[in-house]
């Protein structure tokens, strides 16, 4: 073991410093006081978050929970030098996920992994998570810091998040009803949301060798685009609820529209997507013409400019384009729960 410094404890020489750690978490309380909601008793820092699981107008409450990361769009954070979003993409990534069942969020936990814990970059991944829970009216109920060297080199960090919501029983989206002549409405992303970036960094990166500062449309950067937050699409899913019967939402995440739109079909259909219906970003653009990848993996890799699906009554369609930004991008047909790409 090698020599101490006068004032340096063991643990933080092997790479673990308790104290910078009690110091960073010192202020978290009343960082994430504004998404508290009234169900939460207790307060930060215990060995549970506690939620009194009482919830009014609902009556056959059903809990909805869900957990996920954030993947390598976290090496485009470390490229850039901005880690204030990425807390954002996580939150609003696991609201969507249980969204598609008709859940409201209720609170939610979130895990940070490192090998050298960085007091810059904690405060900001913090800040982009409680901004995204109080938008979501969700409570950060608590969370995990570890550090450890060996798994996770220098800087390098994980992020995780665990979601719990509630949904009536008698309003949960399940996709059942869903049958031939629905129509498939599809609601715009930001950009790849939070993923597929293993393939885009390849290509962008490694391949084509583009710097982040390489301009995009607009004034956008190659960096920009691909650091663009996930959209949530709760608040508006909730909105178009009161107007529209959802017969079976999607989020489009890994696995793209391929992978994701069976998952809440039925028996006997297809869902057949009309490819340009819909408004491409440059993002995906770039990575279709020059990064040599099939076009039908392309839409199982990625989101490639939708973010979400609805599946709706062809009579209900249209007032879902009246109140929302959204495309009519597809029908369900009769098939073997199967996704047809029509380019």
């Amino acid at each position: 073991m090698k020599k101490l410094a006068p004032t340096q404890k063991a643990y933080a020489a092997a790479g673990v410093d308790i104290d910078l750690g009690n110091q960073v978490k010192a202020g978290i309380g009343a960082r994430i006081a504004a998404t508290r909601r009234k169900e939460v008793l207790g307060k930060i820092g215990g060995f549970g978050g506690l939620f009194r699981a009482r919830f009014k107008g609902y009556r056959d409450p059903v809990l909805v929970s869900s957990v996920d990361g954030v993947g390598t769009k976290l090496k485009v954070a470390a490229l850039m030098r901005r880690h204030d979003t990425i807390g954002r993409d996580l939150v609003n990534h696991c609201v969507n996920d249980i969204a598609v069942v008709g859940a409201e969020p209720l609170f939610f936990l979130d895990y940070v992994g490192t090998g050298r814990l960085d007091p810059q970059v904690f405060n900001a991944v913090l800040g982009g998570l409680a901004a995204a829970c109080q938008e979501a009216g969700c409570a950060l109920i608590g969370g995990e810091t570890a550090q450890m060297p060996g798994i996770y080199q220098g800087g390098d960090y994980d992020l995780v998040g665990c979601i719990v919501g509630v949904v009536d029983r008698k309003n949960i989206i399940d996709g059942a009803r869903i049958k031939p002549g629905d129509v498939l409405v599809g609601f715009p992303s930001s950009g790849l949301h939070t993923n597929g970036y293993s393939l885009a960094r390849e290509i962008l990166f490694n391949q084509l060798g583009l710097p982040v500062q390489t301009p995009l449309a607009g004034k956008q950067t190659l960096g920009q685009a691909l650091l663009a937050p996930h959209v949530n699409y709760q608040p508006r899913l909730r909105k178009l609820a009161k107007r529209v019967t959802f017969k079976g939402l999607s989020h489009i995440t890994g696995g793209g529209f391929v992978d994701n739109l069976p998952r809440i079909l039925p028996a006997g259909v297809d869902a057949l997507i009309n490819i340009g219906t819909w408004p491409a970003l440059p993002i995906f653009d770039l990575l279709a013409r020059r990064g040599g990848v099939a076009r039908e993996e392309l839409y199982q890799v990625f989101n490639m400019g939708i973010g979400m699906v609805a599946i709706v009554s062809a009579k209900d369609a249209p007032k879902v384009l009246a109140h929302s930004q959204s495309y009519i991008i597809g029908q369900i047909t009769k098939g073997r729960r199967k996704v047809r790409l029509v380019f």
